[in-house]
């Protein structure tokens, strides 16, 4: 790899970096206002149930799937959260898998560790669960044994990364034999514009990440993952049309007269298994 992609791919990290810490640490604690996300929950399919047990402020409006649900979770499953932000998945995923198994958050930027960790005693007192971890770390280098996790998942997340596809070779890498990745995340319909592909706001909101959902599976396949299964959703980019966050108010800027991001980008859920020996 060249110097020059090394220090593209980083820049564009850190832009990543900067703009969750800036969500983490913003004053609504959320990305796109303070009633938009229990609004984009409920439209992704999380339920009341599952929202009341979470601790306060870690429902921040980033989600565009619902992987907890897709996973079909079961008691004593070891599970991994690609991109934990405050941890919303990962203390919805500890209830599912119950006392008797672990689920992990990995997150590299340290506003949102900090703010996941922060719930933690919240989140024990309400279900009385001590279940869950959260690590920092880049998901392109997991800091998670090989072969140590019954399911990964992730919300709106690979998107973000500058390498894809090392993401999806570290899923194979952590998951156990016939363990499975159960992934929400953005894929394009089109192209984008090349303003919006410029845009760091596009960039932080996910959008100028996506990739077309062929090029996903090529990733998840030379992965060595297998029996690959695509669900496509339109449902939260319908939502997030009406968002007021100054992040999607700059990426519809780009956007040519009269479309709508759902012109472009829809919901995928992803799941893909790892060989048995």
């Amino acid at each position: 790899m060249t110097d020059k992609n090394l220090e593209r791919k980083e820049k564009t990290r850190e832009t990543v970096r900067r703009g969750y810490s800036d969500i983490a640490e913003s004053k609504d604690g959320c990305c796109c206002g303070s009633s938009l996300p229990d609004r984009l929950a409920g439209a992704i399919g999380y339920t009341d149930e599952e929202l009341e047990s979470l601790p306060d402020g870690v429902n921040m409006g980033l989600s565009c799937g619902n992987p907890t649900a897709i996973a079909n979770l079961k008691h004593g499953q070891a599970v991994l959260d690609l991109g934990s932000g405050g941890g919303f998945d990962v203390f919805i995923a500890a209830r599912k898998v119950g006392p008797k198994s672990k689920v992990i958050g990995v997150d590299m930027t340290p506003e949102m560790i900090s703010k996941a960790r922060a719930g933690i005693p919240e989140f024990t007192k309400k279900t009385g669960l001590s279940n869950v971890e959260f690590r920092l770390g880049e998901i392109e280098h997991l800091p998670v044994a090989d072969s140590s996790v019954d399911v990964v998942i992730s919300n709106c997340v690979i998107n973000l990364s500058p390498d894809k596809q090392q993401v999806w070779n570290e899923i194979a890498r952590v998951l156990k034999p016939g363990g499975k990745a159960c992934i929400s995340d953005l894929a394009l319909k089109q192209p984008l514009p090349k303003e919006i592909l410029a845009s760091a706001a596009a960039l932080v909101s996910c959008v100028a990440g996506a990739v077309l959902v062929d090029e996903t599976v090529e990733m998840v396949n030379k992965a060595g993952l297998c029996d690959i299964r695509l669900d496509e959703k339109s449902y939260s980019i319908d939502v997030l049309a009406d968002c007021n966050d100054p992040l999607y108010r700059q990426v519809k800027e780009f956007l040519p007269q009269g479309a709508k991001l759902g012109d472009y980008i829809i919901s995928v859920n992803i799941t893909a298994f790892k060989k048995k020996p």
